[in-house]
């Protein structure tokens, strides 16, 4: 355990990102919670995201930003920006990751969502803190995917090991009574005594819109129509404008907002589409999404981890349209949060009908909120993190 003393505590986060907004935004969410909870902690993330300066972080939260990769449809990686081989830019990685955590010296290290990281570009940096008897967490979303296409992932990564043999501790951002992400996966003893869940991880809206948002009629009850990081959302925002398109007197405006990796044709198309039809708003990002949703008069989403929180935080009547590939992990939150009654699920294998999604946005202004089904602890998990830190950093005694 690093000293205590002015340093205060160190926790390290390495946020799997690889495309998307998802791992770095509940990073930065657990982060900050971290430190308001405790003013003796400092935070420190790592990740891969080409955006992570797009966002704002708190007083004793920094990052450091590692070369970005991208995985190809043939499940590749390749380099984000930098035109040299794919293994020199995971080595590089590596060495960066393992560095920074040999100086940092966390007192705890989260890694988010891959036990051994990016093609185990971690387990080095988990052994050596391994010796230093730093605090191991697995951190898991609420669903990973199918139990049948996550044990084979898991298998073919020797995911499982790691769990038994490199972790303290595995926190699930979720409750049991909802979805168990390591369904399906054989389990060596003493693993399940490890896992903790917290509770889904809540989300506050404490920041205005970019000024630029200000001629988008926001005062006015709209949708919000976000697709996260906007990488796999064109189905969604086609869907969208198409019902607008068919059916002009949807009641209720919506605000587009087709996400920072959405590729640049497609959204030009989406914003010439969207310019002759008086009730959509079209833009391309804004990093404090959260002031966007809270002002909305609900949702229409594609089931995210981050976007299935918010809607439960700001208690938005929601639509979800979950992708099911490469991963059916929205679909299976999707299914399960409407089986509770939480949200609406639309699927495409009707072929998208643009009057089917109309009918749902006429409908989604009388919809019942998430607050209309009661779940206990549904919304706990940034209380729970902070008290499961709080078991292995006991208060620091003031200097002499």
């Amino acid at each position: 355990m690093s000293i205590v003393g002015n340093s205060g505590y160190r926790v390290l986060i390495y946020s799997h990102d690889t495309f998307g907004l998802g791992h770095l935004r509940r990073c930065r969410t657990i982060a900050h919670a971290l430190v308001s909870h405790r003013d003796d902690v400092s935070v420190l993330i790592l990740s891969g995201s080409p955006i992570i300066g797009s966002f704002e972080f708190r007083s004793r939260v920094d990052f450091v930003r590692i070369p970005g990769v991208i995985k190809l449809s043939n499940g590749e990686y390749t380099s984000l920006n930098l035109n040299i081989d794919v293994d020199q830019i995971l080595a590089m990685r590596e060495s960066i990751i393992q560095h920074t955590a040999d100086v940092f010296n966390p007192d705890i290290f989260i890694v988010d969502k891959e036990p051994l990281g990016l093609r185990g570009e971690v387990e080095s940096t988990l052994q050596m803190l391994r010796h230093r008897r730093t605090r191991l967490v697995m951190g898991l979303r609420d669903v990973m995917d199918d139990p049948v296409n996550l044990r084979e992932e898991w298998d073919r990564k020797q995911c499982v090991p790691a769990l038994a043999n490199l972790y303290d501790e595995i926190w699930v951002y979720g409750l049991k009574e909802i979805c168990n992400p390591l369904e399906g996966i054989d389990l060596p003893p003493g693993v399940e005594e490890k896992m903790s869940y917290t509770g889904y991880l809540p989300r506050t809206a404490t920041r205005r819109p970019a000024p630029e948002h200000g001629a988008l009629g926001l005062e006015e009850p709209y949708y919000l129509v976000t697709t996260g990081g906007g990488g796999d959302g064109v189905n969604l925002v086609d869907w969208v404008i198409s019902a607008y398109e068919t059916d002009p007197d949807i009641p209720v405006p919506s605000l587009v907002v087709l996400g920072p990796f959405m590729g640049p044709t497609q959204q030009n198309e989406f914003m010439k589409r969207a310019e002759k039809i008086d009730k959509l708003s079209v833009i391309t990002f804004d990093a404090n999404v959260e002031v966007l949703m809270h002002k909305s008069a609900g949702v229409i989403g594609m089931g995210g981890y981050n976007t299935f929180c918010e809607i439960l935080s700001f208690d938005k009547p929601a639509v979800i349209v979950p992708r099911t590939v490469p991963r059916l992990e929205q679909y299976v939150r999707a299914a399960a949060a409407e089986k509770l009654g939480l949200v609406r699920m639309l699927t495409e294998d009707g072929g998208r009908d643009p009057r089917e999604m109309a009918d749902a946005l006429r409908g989604l202004i009388h919809q019942p909120k998430p607050s209309h089904v009661t779940v206990p602890n549904l919304m706990g998990g940034l209380d729970r993190v902070g008290e499961l830190v709080d078991r292995w950093l006991p208060p620091q005694m003031a200097a002499e």
